[in-house]
């Protein structure tokens, strides 16, 4: 072996040890370390699935409710949805496609109630929310 040779072993091997010293000291750089840390009890796993279906579901009564409405089954049946389609293709969509519309559809109840709204105008958002579910429930 040569000095050369020799002298870039040494200094592998120097910052080899180098780098397993600063992980070492660092908390968090090595996750064995800190791998307790990182874990989620099975119950805390349950609440999340639990609170994840019961907003799920709230969040497809929301719409249900919506649709079953006696100004959204005029508008429907003006536009010429199917009511049923879109009460079926309700329970296909995404949680997060599920809480965006059924937010949607809360505030325009919302407003409407609140006569901000004209019938007119929550007549559109209710065909336009019906064509967005059917639309998305195909693809």
């Amino acid at each position: 072996m040569t000095d050369l040779s020799k002298l870039r072993t040494f200094f592998r091997g120097l910052s080899l040890a180098a780098m397993l010293s600063l992980f070492s000291l660092v908390p968090g750089l090595l996750p064995a370390a800190h791998a307790q840390d990182h874990l989620v009890s099975p119950q805390a796993l349950q609440q999340q699935a639990q609170a994840a279906t019961t907003s799920r579901q709230q969040n497809i009564q929301t719409l249900t409710k919506f649709f079953s409405t006696p100004i959204a089954r005029q508008a429907m049946k003006t536009a010429r949805v199917d009511p049923v389609e879109v009460r079926n293709a309700i329970p296909t969509l995404s949680s997060q496609q599920l809480a965006s519309l059924a937010s949607r559809a809360t505030k325009a109840q919302q407003q409407f109630s609140a006569g901000i709204l004209g019938t007119g105008m929550l007549l559109v958002i209710i065909i336009a929310v019906a064509v967005v579910i059917i639309v998305i429930a195909v693809h």
